[in-house]
């Protein structure tokens, strides 16, 4: 097979960009230097257990476009799961985000809708100049009290800084409900892929002008599919780090990480919830998933669970880049890198995903973004990508 298209990354943004250009007649080369496809959204059986796992942290599928649900549900059905979430502090578990059930338990009270937003408007009126930090912020939209409960120290242990330390536009808003809805998201559809996200990923890629090269580097040399063979010979859409593509050129951005310790444990249900909260700085993780929750209609077995426990901490050079921490300096860099990527334009290399574009997407809004994309590509591949089928697929992954 000889490409029209060179997608790099197999997440949802690369799997769709790929799926919609063979959908349009191209013949495209799909690579990723992970031994499977789909990115962070991958999930997989659990040996110990038989539940399904998503391996790279808690990944709910949600949106309110129209446009993305027909997409989606081409290849699988959705669960009427609906999330919700609990935290844990001073001993009580407590429902997120917080809403009337979180502030009548935090505040042993009766309020209602009227007299919650009094009683938070008036612990936010503390702040009385403009907010300089995290905490600051924080404190102007909710007040002391439910921040110092729920934001300081879950904040810290996710940025391992103080908030005090930490800008105050890292937050733009702290959502608070005045009802007793703990749902939660917001969107229209909400749902988990009834068979599963390895499921699910694996059909975007099965179609016969899609060819996908795992455990292949864009940026190592000695294949076909490399950065230097590929680029300025056929289109590409990468989606990779941006920095790490010009070799950091600028310094890079910084990223936080995740780590996960998964345990099997010898009992049918360990916390009754699919995620639970520490919002205190005596635990050193940030949550743990239980997955059997996820899909309570499946007949996964009774005597034992697996967990996972997540912490949260800067991404260091050989670490999987999970969150932008986008600091000033973070922002400066990503404008003269922006710089480089329209440069690269005239070389048919276009950026894209949550990596490439150096911004956090949900799943929805990673799609949204690669559907936009392929409605625009038809420049960029007929204005080269014709003239180079001469690219091999072929290589020794």
């Amino acid at each position: 097979m000889r490409a029209d298209l060179v997608v790099v990354g197999a997440g949802l943004f690369g799997l769709t960009v790929a799926e919609q250009a063979a959908e349009r007649g191209l013949d495209v080369a799909v690579i990723d230097r992970r031994d499977h496809p789909g990115g962070n959204a991958w999930s997989e059986t659990d040996p110990d257990t038989g539940i399904e796992v998503h391996r790279y942290g808690a990944h709910l599928f949600h949106t309110s476009n129209e446009r993305v649900w027909e997409y989606v549900n081409r290849f699988t059905s959705f669960t009427s799961y609906q999330h919700r979430v609990w935290t844990v502090h001073g001993g009580e578990v407590f429902p997120l985000p917080i809403n009337l059930g979180t502030l009548n338990q935090f505040f042993r009270a009766n309020h209602g809708p009227a007299a919650a937003r009094e009683l938070v408007a008036l612990q936010a009126a503390e702040l009385t100049h403009e907010p300089r930090n995290l905490e600051e912020k924080a404190v102007s939209l909710i007040g002391r009290p439910l921040y110092e409960a729920f934001i300081r120290d879950y904040t810290a242990k996710q940025w391992q800084t103080d908030a005090k330390d930490l800008p105050a536009e890292v937050i733009s808003r702290l959502p608070v409900r005045y009802t007793y809805d703990n749902r939660y998201f917001n969107d229209r559809y909400e749902g988990l892929p009834t068979d599963g996200y390895a499921a699910w990923l694996s059909r975007m890629a099965d179609h016969p002008r899609i060819s996908v090269h795992l455990e292949t580097d864009f940026l190592a040399e000695g294949h076909a599919f490399s950065r230097s063979v590929v680029r300025g010979q056929v289109p590409v859409v990468y989606t990779g780090p941006v920095d790490r593509y010009f070799d950091d050129a600028h310094g890079p951005l910084g990223w936080r990480t995740l780590d996960f310790e998964r345990e099997v444990l010898p009992v049918g249900d360990f916390q009754g919830a699919p995620v639970m909260n520490y919002a205190d700085s005596d635990v050193d993780f940030t949550r743990i998933l239980e997955f059997r929750h996820f899909h309570p209609e499946r007949d996964y077995r009774t005597d034992r669970t697996v967990i996972v426990r997540e912490r949260s901490r800067t991404a260091g050079p050989s670490d999987e880049p999970y969150y932008p921490v986008n600091t000033a300096t973070d922002r400066a860099r990503l404008v003269a890198y922006r710089q480089l990527v329209e440069e690269e334009r005239d070389r048919s290399v276009v950026f894209g995903g949550r990596l490439g574009t150096y911004q956090y997407l949900d799943m929805h809004m990673a799609i949204a973004s690669a559907l936009r994309l392929v409605d625009d590509l038809a420049d960029l591949v007929h204005g080269q990508g014709r003239r180079a089928r001469g690219v091999a697929a072929t290589v020794s992954a």
